[in-house]
Formats: structure tokens, C-alpha cells, sequence
């Protein structure tokens, strides 16, 4: 099979289109022919050598996939060959014409979401979902900061927040990136290209500040709102765009009461497949009621996956960026 390939820690530059074994299909394992399949900036960081998890050489990334189940394990009795499937892959390989996964990471797509937005799903809105309910415990009529927000995360955690009940705060770079944010359901927004987002924050909640903050971003961004939040605010750290792991001054923690929770979706799904296909599930109901939209930015063939990344990389679109197989 064809599949995009990664012999050395590397930018998107040194990605390679080979010809590879197919994957074997152990008893509780699914094979899907992928037909579409997401990128996330954790992809970047996988093939630089930066990711948590890191594959022995040569390997394929690609963290999320949607496609056709062709074949089913003989220990797996919910899927059926034929069935159009989502699955999250923790250690790579979606960017390939086929993957094997282990059958509970599979999530039936409903019959109306086309393929490329199902492989632009899981990682977003599994994320954000994981992180306001499980970590954040995020309540309606709470306020909610939204760092990053018109990217792929970013986004589907303003739609999220919404569904839960909160006020939310969408901050971003630039009017356009503030007007998607808006169109999915943001409050309030913040242009932190002119704008401080701890003076802003400030403003907007009467000086309360904000309950929960959620954060891609990291550095400056992460600075400027731990010093706009509630009494017992909540900050889930989700990665670190920007590029500066920030540290946290333990005072500023102390004299408010205030939680610094790490969220790693990928780990949990890793650990805990059942729970995080069955959440999955539930979102993919929402978007069958129409309360998601995900917000799908370009999308490229699959010899030009490197090309997807840079341009994930280099922060112009809003939303997903989906590779085509």
C-alpha cells in the first residue's frame, strides 16, 4: 500500500510517499481503508522527535482517520465489514490507504457526515469534549476562556462550551480568525494582536475574571489569563502552540485557589478506548441534531501531506485540515 513515510526526525519538508506492507489484523483489531485523514499539530511534533509517544524509524503519521472497515477481526462482534468508521490511532500511521486499529477505538459515522469531516472529528472535538466535562468540569452559566480559538481545538471548545452552558470568551489573532469564532457561538471576543487579554478578560466579566480557561497556546497567551481568572478558576493546559512551554508562579495558584490541570487526550484514549469511543458517539449525536459544525479549512492529497502540515504550521487558516487518500 501507499503511505507517507518518516526515516529521520524532521519538519514536513523530509516526508516521503512509499510503498509499505499493509498492516497485519490481530482477533480484537479492524482494518480500515482510509479515505480521509486529519492533521493535527501534534503530527508536527511527532516528526520532529517532540511528541510524547515516538516510533521506532520508519514510520507513518497521522493521528486520526475516517474510512471503510474491510475487514473485522474474529474477536470483534460490533462492526461489520462495510461500515464507515472514525478511529483515533495514538501511535500514528493514518496517513496511509489502509491502518489497522484496535476495534474499540472505531466509531461508526452517521450516514449524512462525508468522510472528510469525520477524519477532521475526533481529535478536536474529543479534546475539547474530555477536557471542559472530565478535567474542567466546566458548568452552565460559568465563564469560559477560549485561547487559539479559531484554531482546529480552539473552535470546536467555543461549540463545546456553548453546549454546556457557558459564557463563552473567544481570544484569537486578527478580525477573521474572531468573526469564525463568532459564527460558532463566542460571546465575546478578544484580538490579542491589539488587545491584553488579561485587561479585556477583566472588562468583560465585571473583574471577576474568567472560571475556566482553555489553552492550546501556552507562553504569553497563558500568563495573561492566569492573572484574569475567578475564584477557583480552572486552567487546562492543552499544548503549547506558541511555541513557549510556560512556567506556572505557584503564588499566583495559591492566592486564589486555582487548579492547573493537564489534559492529554490521546493518553486517555490509549488507556481508556471504551470511554473515549462512547464519548465520540455522544458528539457525533450533537452533530446529527445540528449542534456542531465543524469548521473544515482545505484539504490535500495525500503526496502533499507535508504541505498539509506546513500550512497547519503556519497559523493562517481557521479550523481543520484534512488530508484526501
Amino acid at each position: 500500500m501507499k503511505a507517507v513515510v518518516c526515516r529521520e526526525w524532521s519538519g514536513p519538508e523530509a516526508l516521503r510517499i512509499e510503498d509499505v506492507e499493509a498492516p497485519p489484523l490481530s482477533a480484537r483489531a479492524v482494518r480500515i481503508r482510509v479515505h480521509a485523514a486529519g492533521v493535527n499539530f501534534a503530527d508536527t511534533l511527532m516528526i520532529a522527535g517532540k511528541y510524547q509517544v515516538k516510533p521506532a524509524f520508519p514510520f507513518t503519521p497521522g493521528l486520526e482517520v475516517a474510512g471503510e472497515a474491510v475487514e473485522i477481526g474474529s474477536g470483534v462482534g460490533h462492526l461489520q465489514p462495510g461500515q464507515r468508521v472514525l478511529a483515533f490511532l495514538r501511535s500514528g500511521g493514518g496517513y496511509a490507504e489502509e491502518v489497522v486499529v484496535d476495534a474499540d477505538a472505531a466509531v461508526p459515522i452517521p450516514d449524512a457526515m462525508d468522510f472528510v469531516t469525520a477524519a477532521g472529528f475526533p481529535v478536536v472535538y474529543g479534546t475539547s469534549h474530555f477536557a471542559l466535562t472530565y478535567r474542567g468540569r466546566l458548568k452552565p452559566g460559568e465563564t469560559l476562556l477560549v485561547l487559539g480559538a479559531a484554531g482546529g481545538v480552539g473552535l470546536t471548545a467555543v461549540e463545546i462550551g456553548k453546549q454546556l452552558g457557558a459564557r463563552v470568551i473567544a481570544a484569537a489573532g486578527g478580525a477573521d480568525k474572531l468573526a469564525v469564532a463568532r459564527d460558532r457561538g463566542a460571546d465575546e471576543v478578544i484580538d490579542y494582536r491589539r488587545e491584553n487579554i488579561r485587561d479585556r478578560v477583566r472588562e468583560l466579566t465585571g473583574g471577576l475574571g474568567a472560571d475556566v480557561v482553555f489553552d492550546p497556546v501556552g507562553g504569553d497567551a497563558f500568563d495573561q489569563a492566569l492573572r484574569a481568572v475567578n475564584w477557583e478558576a480552572r486552567m487546562l493546559v492543552i499544548g503549547f502552540a506558541s511555541g513557549r512551554i510556560q512556567s506556572v508562579p505557584a503564588n499566583l495558584i495559591l492566592v486564589k485557589n486555582i487548579s492547573v490541570i493537564g489534559v492529554v487526550w490521546g493518553a486517555q484514549a490509549e488507556r481508556d478506548p471504551v470511554l473515549i469511543s462512547r464519548n465520540l458517539a455522544d458528539l457525533l449525536d450533537w452533530w446529527e441534531a445540528g449542534k456542531l459544525r465543524p469548521h473544515i479549512a482545505a484539504t490535500f492529497p495525500l503526496a502533499a501531506t507535508g504541505a498539509a502540515m506546513q500550512a497547519l504550521l503556519s497559523r493562517r487558516h481557521s479550523g481543520k485540515i484534512v488530508v484526501e487518500v
